[in-house]
């Protein structure tokens, strides 16, 4: 069994969006270093179920069905929410910036 390899979140978040702009699975690969060709594929695939909580789940852990991280307090919750937000509004200038390319 090969060396398992843990992304981090933004890859994960720039492979989905790159995939739902019509590029290749190898061009993403290929762009950005991601080595199994069905990794992409699980990551879509937990775009489209609304399970994008997974994106923070170290590599092997599996939460428990329909639950998201565990979270100390309201305050934790809603700064991890709006981290991601401002990642996804950064992938964005950055894909935008590519394609202009």
């Amino acid at each position: 069994m090969g060396k398992r390899v843990s992304y981090p979140i933004s890859v994960k978040e720039e492979a989905v969006q790159m995939r739902l702009a019509g590029i290749p699975t190898k061009e993403i690969m290929d762009k950005l270093g991601i080595k199994n060709r069905t990794q992409v594929k699980t990551w879509m695939k937990w775009y489209r179920e609304g399970e994008i909580h997974r994106f923070h789940q170290p590599v092997g852990k599996q939460y428990t069905y329909g639950k998201g991280p565990e979270y100390q307090n309201e305050n934790e919750k809603l700064k991890t929410e709006n981290l991601y937000l401002k990642q996804q509004i950064d992938l964005l200038k950055k894909y935008i910036e590519w394609e202009r390319k």
